[in-house]
């Protein structure tokens, strides 16, 4: 498996539990290879290999830490995460007072917390939350009025939502059961090497990328997505920010940046937003089944539901659900195109091999 250097040292710089036996890293000066998560000192950047395996790792020279043990197999999620799991979903409007969850994992309130964290990448306070914002989501689309739907998912205050509203939303409540009205979405297009790129963002961030064979069509789908938000055209000439996107997608979809990070604005229920953060860990020039990445999310059943949430990607390239294929190596789907998959996937490959010499 190819490893993008820059996202394992960005883990390990994080201690990222969640990529435990993903990757290893390896210090020269110490001749020791570790976990991301191990508790040792921090190495000098210039000090770090990685590697996908142990096995690589030795036939590098490199000896297991006796610290955090990189051999041992990554424990698996315990049954108590998801026992957990299921009695917040179930319980999600109500006080859960941490003594209760304690309870429930048989475990002490800080071993809990951190346990559940490393298993599902959330508190579960913010497990929680997401629970009563897919409850929100729900009822705002139906004809309650905002204010009875917030305290009807649980939510103590109407300030509490609109503070949460920027990352869960994408919009404030009542924007979001108006399917985006009040909203103001500006839009543009651009040509790339893989054909007609259309970007649009609210004042938070880019909420739309998607690719398309012509501009018709490709505003008949944002609109889909923003029906009663008011859909702006880019005055030219454009502002410097937007020409950095546009450069930022060309240097991404050349290969000469691995990395593609631009702001954000995005609409998620509590699955998608589970998949879609696990997705932009997956490295540049990797790939990942549907089940694999169930499984990592220990979701282990859940493998169309994971090409479900690949399939509603709103944002194309930001969120790399293109690095995600069938169990038996076939591409799968792409709303883009399997042809644009197949083009995207060629190029991050490339970027990993070695050019001939002049």
């Amino acid at each position: 498996m190819l490893l993008n250097a820059e996202l394992c040292w960005t883990a390990l710089s994080q201690r990222d539990r969640t990529q435990d036996g993903r990757f290893y890293y390896g210090v020269l000066t110490t001749g020791v290879y570790c976990r991301p998560s191990c508790p040792s000192r921090m190495p000098r950047r210039a000090n770090v290999r990685f590697y996908d395996s142990c096995q690589a790792a030795e036939v590098d020279g490199f000896r297991p830490c006796l610290r955090c043990k990189p051999r041992d197999a990554v424990s698996a999620q315990p049954e108590w995460v998801a026992r957990l799991c299921r009695h917040i979903e179930a319980n999600c409007t109500e006080p859960l007072p941490l003594h209760e969850l304690n309870k429930i994992s048989g475990l002490s309130a800080f071993h809990m917390q951190r346990s559940f964290k490393a298993a599902t990448g959330v508190t579960p306070r913010q497990y929680q939350q997401a629970c009563r914002m897919r409850i929100l989501r729900q009822q705002l689309r139906g004809d309650q009025s905002v204010t009875s739907a917030i305290f009807e998912a649980g939510f103590g205050s109407l300030s509490r939502v609109y503070e949460r509203s920027d990352s869960e939303l994408g919009m404030t409540p009542s924007q979001y059961r108006d399917g985006g009205l009040g909203l103001s979405v500006t839009w543009a297009t651009m040509k790339t090497s893989l054909g007609l790129m259309l970007l649009a963002a609210t004042d938070r961030g880019l909420c739309f990328l998607q690719f398309g064979d012509s501009e018709r069509a490709l505003i008949a789908a944002l609109r889909n997505d923003f029906p009663n938000a008011v859909l702006t055209p880019l005055a030219q000439p454009y502002p410097q920010l937007f020409h950095d996107w546009m450069d930022a997608v060309e240097a991404h979809l050349s290969g000469a940046a691995t990395a593609l990070a631009l702001p954000l604005d995005i609409r998620a229920t509590a699955f998608q937003c589970l998949v879609w953060n696990y997705l932009r860990t997956i490295p540049y020039g990797a790939t990942q089944s549907y089940q694999e990445v169930a499984r990592a999310l220990d979701r282990p059943s859940a493998a169309r539901a994971v090409a479900r949430a690949c399939a509603s990607n709103r944002v194309a390239l930001l969120i790399p659900c293109h690095r995600v294929l069938r169990g038996d190596g076939e591409l799968g789907g792409y709303r883009w195109g399997i042809e644009r998959k197949q083009a995207l996937l060629a190029r991050e490959r490339s970027a990993f091999e070695p050019q001939p010499l002049h």
